[in-house]
């Protein structure tokens, strides 16, 4: 270790106690970013304590990355410093919670299930079926701004987040919104920091709405011959009086890797082959309420699968949509485990033109010999994972040359697109970002409000924030 780096470490000690201090190489191999190590890792116990530590931070002049289970550490570009990392996990407490008034406040390093227990004790819960569901926290889930299924019906976190206390790159605490949901006053600040990766403040508390558990739910699973049938399915239910939670469209690619050996690492006791079909591709549905209401949604929700020639309509059992919409969740780490160099495109395009999206991906990546997995959701997002055999030069450059076809095409058709999982050393050959945008100015001024030092997380968000 360098005497700057021993003399960090003696600071940070003095902050948090030296027992929450790692510098030896070993322990910092856990917190490695993109390739890069850094030279300390720390974890506070209060915002009191982030905050201190990210001033001492500023004063030095030293990098931070805020982490919590470092399940999506691997999104976004390597920063371009990188000293110190934050490790938020102890910051893991219920601050407040009126399941009355549905509201709750929590320390951005609970884990989601641990959050996920305390709600369940009161019938309710946060719609964040997000991956890594085992590990994940709630601070990494709103940084990484990672989207759920159940956006479907419950929309995004920027819709139940109401507010939120954080430290800027100066080592301030602030605070924006309030635990309440009907609050009038202000600007929305804390909405800035959802999908930011850090970039511009270390989020320590975050109060949520929550919602009622549901007295019960179904699934469905349609196979159709084509993408575009099941695209036509997804059309009708969407103009029909039914309101699903879930809509996934899972290609025959998709469906193999889900009921691969992987995937049963990942989701024990999964399923069975006969659950999702290999060859065919998959329109999965969960639907929501007392059992009338279900009732009610199968039977029409049958009547509009024949309409749309589908080749045959499943009902799952309670065991087998749970291990279904596990493995649906679960799709990017599975895909991540399914090649040795997995690169995912997120694109985000109108639902009216996922046919010819999806279509248009799945020629570039065949055109350059990429086996390929697809899972779209309803409301218009396609994750797309391109899964080359190796990790050779030769792959790298077909999977450079699939994602920039696929990239302007999507921005043709409306959408956005990005590339949030790939190899960290194809990160600087790929547009991670997606192509350039005209709002790059105004969040480079967002920027220098929050971290006028520039030290947290640098370059590692779009337009090299």
């Amino acid at each position: 270790m360098s005497i700057a780096s021993m003399t960090a470490a003696s600071r940070l000690a003095s902050i948090t106690g030296p027992v929450y201090v790692v510098s030896d190489s070993p322990g910092l191999a856990a917190y490695e970013l993109c390739g890069k190590r850094p030279a300390a890792a720390v974890r506070p116990g209060s915002s009191q304590e982030v905050a201190e530590i990210v001033k001492f931070a500023a004063a030095e002049r030293l990098a931070i990355a805020p982490s919590g289970a470092r399940t999506k550490l691997s999104m976004g570009l390597a920063p371009r410093q990188y000293d110190l990392a934050l490790d938020l996990g102890r910051l893991d407490r219920v601050v407040a919670y009126d399941p009355a008034d549905l509201t709750l406040s929590v320390e951005s390093g609970i884990p989601l299930q641990k959050l996920a227990a305390v709600l369940a004790e009161h019938k309710q819960w946060l719609p964040l079926a997000v991956p890594y569901a085992d590990r994940t926290t709630v601070g990494g889930t709103i940084a990484s701004g990672v989207d759920t299924a159940l956006r479907q019906m419950y929309g995004t976190a920027r819709d139940y987040v109401l507010g939120m206390e954080f430290v800027t790159g100066q080592g301030a605490t602030a605070k924006s919104g309030g635990r309440v949901v009907k609050n009038v006053t202000g600007y929305d600040i804390h909405k800035l920091m959802i999908g930011a990766l850090g970039t511009l403040g270390v989020m320590t508390k975050i109060n949520f709405r929550t919602f009622p558990l549901p007295l019960a739910a179904r699934g469905f699973a349609v196979r159709f011959e084509t993408a575009g049938r099941a695209l036509e399915l997804r059309h009708s239910l969407a103009h029909s009086p039914l309101n699903p939670q879930t809509v996934e469209i899972l290609s025959p690619g998709a469906a193999i890797i889900l009921c691969s050996d992987a995937a049963a690492r990942m989701v024990p006791g999964a399923l069975g082959s006969d659950l999702l079909s290999k060859k065919h591709w998959t329109l999965a549905v969960d639907f929501a309420g007392n059992e009338r209401v279900l009732d009610r949604c199968e039977r029409d929700f049958r009547q509009m699968a024949e309409q749309c020639d589908g080749l045959d309509f499943a009902i799952w059992t309670a065991d087998q949509m749970s291990a279904v919409a596990g493995l649906r969740r679960e799709f990017i780490p599975i895909a991540l485990a399914s090649s040795p160099a997995t690169a995912i495109v997120k694109m985000s395009v109108l639902p009216t033109r996922m046919r010819e999206l999806l279509s248009n991906a799945a020629k570039a990546a065949e055109t350059n010999s990429l086996p390929w997995a697809a899972m779209a959701r309803g409301l218009g997002i396609i994750y797309f994972a391109l899964l080359p055999n190796d990790r050779t030069e030769e792959s790298r450059r077909r999977v450079i040359q699939a994602s920039d076809q696929m990239l302007p095409e999507c921005v043709g058709l409306g959408g956005n697109a990005t590339i949030p999982w790939s190899p960290a050393e194809w990160k600087s050959a790929l547009k991670v970002w997606g192509l350039e945008r005209g709002d790059v100015d105004p969040m480079r001024k967002l920027k220098n409000l929050f971290d006028p030092l520039g030290i947290l997380s640098p370059v590692r968000f779009m337009g090299g924030l």
